[in-house]
């Protein structure tokens, strides 16, 4: 197996072990499509989703439409970046997608995705389960 099909792999698996301990169900999702992004997004909102993670990559730093459906949907969400984005290229320094989510995370690799769970958790009020 190719390194990054391992970290495909892993970065598929971490969230959802890390969700179970909440009592939360990931749904694990990836795109190159913008429009197929925002089709997740509405699915959430149809499914009654508790929260969105959401790592847009570069269209977090170029699409209005987006952060427009993660507005319509009114779900918790929390943007992620695998990199530090403010120790890259200016442009990339600004985020639509940010500005519709309650809390960023940026530059922890897919550990952000751990991170990003443990803060949606604690927004929504659920404890980890002993």
């Amino acid at each position: 197996m190719r390194r990054s099909q391992t970290s495909r792999n892993f970065a598929r698996r971490h969230p959802r072990n890390t969700s179970v301990q909440f009592g939360l169900k990931a749904d694990c999702r990836q795109s190159n499509r913008e429009g197929e992004l925002i089709d997740f997004i509405h699915e959430a909102h149809a499914r009654k989703a508790v929260g969105i993670i959401i790592n847009a990559g570069a269209y977090s730093h170029t699409s209005i439409a987006l952060h427009d459906a993660l507005v319509a949907v009114k779900i918790p969400t929390v943007e992620v970046h695998i990199s530090n984005i403010h120790a890259r290229e200016n442009f990339r320094h600004h985020s639509f997608t940010a500005k519709a989510a309650f809390a960023t995370l940026s530059g922890f690799g897919i550990d952000g995705y751990r991170l990003a769970i443990n803060g949606l958790a604690a927004r929504i009020g659920l404890k980890a389960k002993a």
